[in-house]
């Protein structure tokens, strides 16, 4: 009986340590990553030329994430001006120059854009969250009574 006792707490604090370590072991999303998974998974409508209200500006600085809420204005298929809002809901043109990695405007593709790069050599991306398409709808399965 001892043995037996012995062995079932043991048995819950292995389990409970692995658990433990399993769940440090998960890296949390950051916000840009959280988006470009659910890019990925259920796509983006077409970004036609036009201002986009409601985006999100990613920047990243070594492995530090931070977004912020901006306006976007597509043209020709390339971002050609950016805006950030302030807490008050005001907006301000960001005013430095802009490209991406090979000095060209900046493109979008499935509703994120490429990675930019201003003077400063400050990192973002842009990704449209109003274009990301609902998630697809999932077959509800038939429930079978147990007295059959």
């Amino acid at each position: 009986m001892r043995k037996l006792l012995l062995l079932a707490i043991t048995s819950v604090l292995i389990f409970g340590a692995k658990t433990t370590f399993a769940q440090n072991d998960k890296k949390e999303l950051n916000c840009f990553e959280r988006y470009e998974a659910a890019f990925k998974e259920r796509g983006s409508y077409t970004i036609s030329d036009n201002i986009y209200r409601n985006v999100m500006i990613s920047f990243f600085e070594g492995d530090e994430v931070y977004c912020v809420r901006g306006k976007v204005r597509v043209e020709n298929g390339y971002v050609s001006a950016i805006f950030y809002y302030y807490d008050d809901n005001t907006e301000e043109l960001y005013d430095k120059k802009f490209h991406n990695l090979n000095n060209e405007p900046p493109t979008v593709t499935n509703g994120i854009s490429e990675m930019i790069i201003n003077a400063d050599r400050e990192r973002f991306r842009v990704v449209f969250i109003d274009k990301l398409k609902p998630k697809r709808k999932a077959l509800q399965q038939m429930k079978i009574p147990d007295d059959l």
